[in-house]
């Protein structure tokens, strides 16, 4: 009986452990949080820090990931596979609006599985605008619309609102929205409305929200390598490093020696394809490119002919677009970098002329007469020499002046044989005679 007794309490003292054990762990004992900041511009280089960061949260075994959103929006194509990206992660992902989601920050937000947001913060204002600010095309208006549904679908919002957030003819005077405006809603009404699921003041509070107080807790950091990449495949950065690239190398090529001009060329070009390659948009076979097309130049100072030069600069470019995430906006970079180096190659050569480094290379030596090379024997000793036409002259034929035959041209007109004729110009090998008339 005794036995029996001592099985139940164990039976009971291992339930009690158990069941305070899941208690602790119910708590956040034991788990990891990953804290990833979401700031500046969205666009590409956000999103390979993003897809490092999600990768590196589940190599580590994290239980949950918090999105620390503060972003004026960005690009569209960059959100839409930041939302892929967070849609395909089997952890749980907050987004945790500390002071605005806009845009494209927005629809990030949306793709979450759940939305916190900070007593002042914003979400909404979600339309779509095109490089020049403008409003984009309908076609392009109508699929990011459909794509704000869908992320409000993910988690049964009311569309409705996802849709105002980015189409201004969705009438919503209540929330400060009327037609023609675009929807942005602060914390109270995101909650209001079933777009946010709990305003807290800070991470400590949000971890308590999410029953997460005694989880471990780990920040990413943005690392110095990925700050100088998202800055350098920012769209406009891009076109502005191309031109100080190329005009920094073609100023340098007029300038004695190598200095700053050439130094801030290939610093250019360096930051850019170390940019695109930290991002991850280019691969080994864009400096492959590279170097073969600078290889393939150099070959064509020794053995000129214009093929090898052709086709370096063919492989210069290419390198450019296979660093690219975008090929139509490189195409607009290299076209703006290209029209502005031959401007300044124009004016340069105008104003300076072939000085310093292209003027080792560019042959300026030219044969003249002052300098001896003649392809005939001048024979100005002739001119004004009187002679007789040995040939009819129609209008070329022979005379003789003195003791030697001459071949002559006459002005143009015919002179017969026996003529007197006098040598009046001399036009290179060419020798023009003037019947002398008989008066």
């Amino acid at each position: 009986m005794r036995k029996v007794n001592r099985f139940f309490m164990l039976i009971a003292l291992s339930l009690a452990c158990f069941s305070g054990i899941s208690q602790v762990f119910g708590q956040g004992e034991g788990k990891l949080v990953f804290f990833i900041p979401v700031e500046q511009e969205v666009e590409r280089g956000l999103e390979a820090f993003l897809k490092r960061s999600l990768e590196t949260a589940k190599e580590r075994g994290a239980d949950h990931i918090v999105l620390n959103i503060d972003t004026p929006g960005g690009r569209v194509d960059a959100a839409g596979n930041i939302a892929k990206i967070i849609q395909n992660s089997n952890i749980p992902i907050t987004a945790f609006i500390e002071n605005k989601a806009l845009s494209a920050g927005a629809y990030i937000a949306l793709n979450a599985d759940q939305i916190v947001m900070k007593p002042g913060a914003t979400i909404g204002a979600a339309g779509v605008i095109d490089s020049a600010g403008n409003a984009a095309d309908k076609k392009a208006q109508s699929a990011w619309i459909a794509n704000m549904e869908s992320a409000a679908q993910l988690n049964n919002r009311d569309v409705i609102y996802a849709k105002a957030m980015a189409d201004p003819e969705i009438d919503l005077p209540q929330y400060d929205a009327p037609k023609g405006r675009y929807l942005t809603l602060t914390a109270k009404k995101a909650l209001e409305v079933g777009y946010a699921e709990a305003i807290v003041n800070d991470n400590t509070e949000l971890l308590a929200f999410l029953k997460l107080q005694e989880a471990k807790v780990e920040k990413m950091e943005v690392s110095f390598a990925e700050k100088i990449a998202r800055f350098v495949t920012s769209p406009i950065v891009i076109p502005i490093l191309l031109s100080i690239g190329s005009l920094g190398l073609i100023v340098e090529l007029y300038s004695p020696g190598f200095g700053i001009p050439g130094t801030m060329g290939l610093t250019s070009l360096g930051l850019f394809f170390y940019g695109h390659l930290v991002a991850g948009f280019a691969g080994w076979e864009s400096m492959v490119f590279l170097v073969g097309g600078i290889i393939l130049i150099l070959l064509e100072l020794f053995l000129p002919g214009g093929i090898l030069g052709i086709l370096g600069l063919i492989s210069i470019l290419a390198s450019f677009f296979f660093a690219s995430y975008d090929l139509a906006h490189m195409a607009i970079s290299l076209a703006i970098a290209i029209i502005l180096t031959v401007i300044l190659a124009i004016v340069l050569y105008k104003f300076v002329g072939y000085r310093g480094t292209l003027g080792r290379i560019i042959l300026k030596d030219a044969t003249s007469s002052e300098k001896g090379y003649n392809s005939y024997h001048q024979r100005d000793e002739l001119l004004g020499s009187v002679g007789v036409a040995l040939t009819d002259l129609r209008p070329s034929g022979t005379a003789q002046f003195a003791d030697e035959r001459v071949d002559v041209v006459s002005e143009g007109t015919y002179i017969s044989r026996g003529s007197e004729v006098k040598i009046i110009k001399l036009e290179g090998a060419r020798i023009i005679v003037r019947e002398i008339s008989k008066g």
